[in-house]
């Protein structure tokens, strides 16, 4: 019995232990699920491992030689672009070691150049080793896909646009920060050219020195070394042509040249915007000669390893940002005002200006890019020369057309006279005359006619014989021959006196000259008889003497006589204190004449016979004047009047198309000698 216990108590003992096993069993196999499932994912991957083993001897034992071939261009490839971005750290700011970064982007070029070349290489061979894989099944399907896919990401990247970004876009990084400092050091060595470094008149033209330094000229030759064999040459020529211009920009703005936009119907004629005129003449000397001629010089020195095309290119365009044509189109403007004498030296003043420059105009803007402004410079200077020669052969019958107004009511020199006379000594003078014969030439040799030498001395001579001749009519018009005699005496004078020692009265000759120095002594006798002359007679002594003892008589004699001379005197005074001697010297010794005829006379019979009225009730009436009184009226005639000359001529216009410029532009400079 005790040895069934023990036997009981064994089997329960060893089913308690296989209980404990299965529980322990349970739970071991409850964790390796997990493992069995990540063995079971693994397999393919082995079994991607294990291929090769059973791939055919002959394929493996040669697929190493491949690998090696692929993997040692393609190892290269990846020490060069690791060696690229080490590169990386050397690109410091070319502002501070522009020769350093110009090297390290060299150094760039080349490893760039490296890349580019052998990429494509390196890519074959790995794509025949995946080849020589597949067909020897020495990989599966999937593995040969992956690498397929990769291939064709490089082959992508080889050929397409991002071909030059093989090291990241490092090198485009480091191109546009040469570019940047291509632009900086353009604009901080570029200043504005004050107007006071022009040279001064009658210094020789010489050409102006370069705006930019030396060392400058040469870190920018250096920087477009590199950028031109990337193609940015165009960027450059851009970014040169705008801070260039704006530059020159900035130094025409400080000349203040609104005026050069001011259009036809915004002045009234040329002298009103004469002061232009001559403005535009020093304003574009400074920019020929200063401004442009030194970004022409320095066009030249930058882009000169370009070729003649790119630099005479980037000038044209800065010529024509900068405002260049504006001066032209000024030019032309003033050729398209109403046409009167002054305008003629007007144009000959703007075509003086660019007559003296072009020699400068043909350098600078000679060649195809400047077309342009060759095209606009042509049609400037012949609408310059027609427009002047027009006025010059128009001026003759414009002065003839003067002889039907009236003459001047102030019996005075017209205003066309002293016009016409001071206005062909200008044409004969140093300053007009050369470049009104030049215009003449070419204005000839365009129709085919042939310039004789005395056509413009001859053209003169012709005015002064009008002129004459319309003072012979104007003398002839007046209904008082005393005030034609009056007119004759000054206008005589003026032509004598105001053309001797001049240009024009060497050419008339001293004949001419002494013909109305004569003339005027003439006029002025007949001025003097016909006029204040025949006042002394109006004081007779006749008749006093004999009635010496007939106090009464001779009183009523003496009142007589006395009334007749003041209302003669009163009225003739009256008449000629609106007339007028503008000349000093000829008023002057009119005056005196005059005073010398009557004064004497008056003082000596109001010393003899004033007694017998100044006791009279009425003797103001008749003893109306003193010697003194009579002198200081007399010292008050003749004297311009200005205004009333303005308003007496206003009548007298030019017609057509010279409008009122004789009366209008010299209203307030008539030959006086006040």
């Amino acid at each position: 019995m005790d040895k069934g216990i023990e036997n009981l108590i064994s089997a329960r003992k060893l089913l308690k232990a296989n209980v404990e096993k299965s529980k322990a069993l349970g739970l071991s196999l409850e964790k390796a699920g997990p493992r069995l499932s990540e063995i079971n994912q693994r397999l393919p991957s082995l079994e991607v491992a294990i291929r090769p083993i059973r791939a055919q001897k002959d394929a493996l034992s040669t697929v190493g030689g491949h690998i090696n071939r692929a993997v040692v261009p393609a190892a290269a490839v990846l020490k060069v672009f690791d060696a690229i971005h080490g590169l990386e750290k050397s690109l410091s700011d070319p502002q501070y070691n522009l020769p350093g970064y110009l090297g390290v982007l060299k150094r760039l070029e080349e490893a760039l150049r490296f890349l580019g070349e052998h990429c494509g290489m390196a890519i074959q061979w790995l794509g025949d080793i995946v080849e020589y894989l597949e067909d020897h099944k020495v990989a599966d399907d999937w593995y040969i896909s992956g690498l397929k896919k990769a291939l064709n990401s490089l082959r992508e990247l080889e050929v397409g646009e991002e071909k030059g970004r093989l090291d990241g876009g490092l090198y485009e990084v480091a191109l546009n920060r040469l570019e940047n400092e291509f632009r900086r050091l353009l604009t901080e060595n570029s200043v504005p050219l004050p107007m006071s470094s022009q040279a001064l008149p009658g210094e020789q033209a010489c050409i102006a020195p370069s705006p930019l330094p030396v060392a400058v000229i040469q870190k920018l030759q250096a920087i477009l070394g590199r950028l031109i064999t990337n193609g940015r040459l165009e960027r450059c020529v851009s970014i040169y042509i705008e801070v260039r211009s704006s530059n020159v920009r900035a130094s025409l703005q400080a000349l203040n040249l609104d005026y050069l936009e001011i259009s036809v119907s915004e002045f009234n004629d040329v002298a009103s915007i004469e002061v232009y005129i001559a403005q535009w003449g020093r304003h574009l000397e400074f920019a020929v000669k200063h401004l442009f001629e030194a970004e022409y010089k320095l066009c030249n020195d930058v882009f000169e390893r370009m070729g003649l095309d790119v630099w005479k290119s980037c000038f044209a365009k800065i010529a024509a940002q900068a405002g260049f044509l504006a001066f032209l189109q000024f030019g032309k403007t003033v050729t398209e005002s109403k046409k009167d004498p002054i305008k003629l030296l007007k144009l000959l003043d703007i075509f003086d200006s660019l007559s003296k420059l072009r020699l400068d105009f043909n350098r600078i803007f000679g060649g195809a890019p400047c077309a342009e402004i060759q095209n606009l410079t042509r049609d400037l200077i012949k609408r310059l020369i027609e427009g002047a020669c027009e006025i010059f052969w128009e001026l003759l019958v414009q002065v003839e057309l003067q002889r039907q107004a009236p003459p001047p009511l102030d019996c005075c020199v017209p205003r066309v006279v002293t016009f016409i006379t001071d206005y062909c000594n200008k044409l004969l003078g140093d300053d007009y005359k050369p470049i009104l014969t030049q215009a003449l030439v070419i204005e000839r040799s365009w129709k085919h006619e042939k310039f004789q030498e005395r056509i413009l001395i001859n053209e003169l001579l012709n005015l002064v014989n009008t002129i004459e001749q319309n003072l012979e009519a104007w003398s002839k018009a007046y209904e008082d021959v005393v005030a034609s005699h009056l007119f004759r005496m000054n206008n005589h004078w003026h032509l004598y006196k105001y053309l001797k020692d001049t240009k024009l009265g060497g050419i008339l000759g001293d004949s001419w000259l002494r013909g109305h120095e004569h003339w005027t002594g003439h006029y002025s006798t007949l001025y003097l008889r016909e006029s204040w002359g025949k006042l002394p007679a109006l004081l007779s002594r006749e008749g006093l003497i004999l009635f010496s003892g007939g106090r009464a008589t001779a009183r009523n004699l003496v009142k007589q006589r006395l009334k007749s001379f003041n209302e003669a005197f009163d009225d003739m005074f009256r008449k000629q204190s609106n007339w007028v001697i503008a000349d000093k010297d000829l008023r002057e010794k009119t005056r005196q004449v005059i005073i010398q005829t009557i004064v004497p006379v008056y003082r000596s019979y109001m010393q003899n016979y004033g007694p017998l009225v100044e006791q009279d009730q009425s003797a103001s009436k008749y003893a109306k004047y003193t010697a003194q009184s009579i002198e200081k009226m007399f010292d008050s005639l003749f004297h311009p009047k200005l205004m009333k000359q303005g308003s007496s001529l206003k009548a007298r216009r030019l017609s057509g198309k010279f409008n009122n410029v004789v009366v209008d532009q010299y209203k307030t400079s008539p030959t006086v000698s006040a």
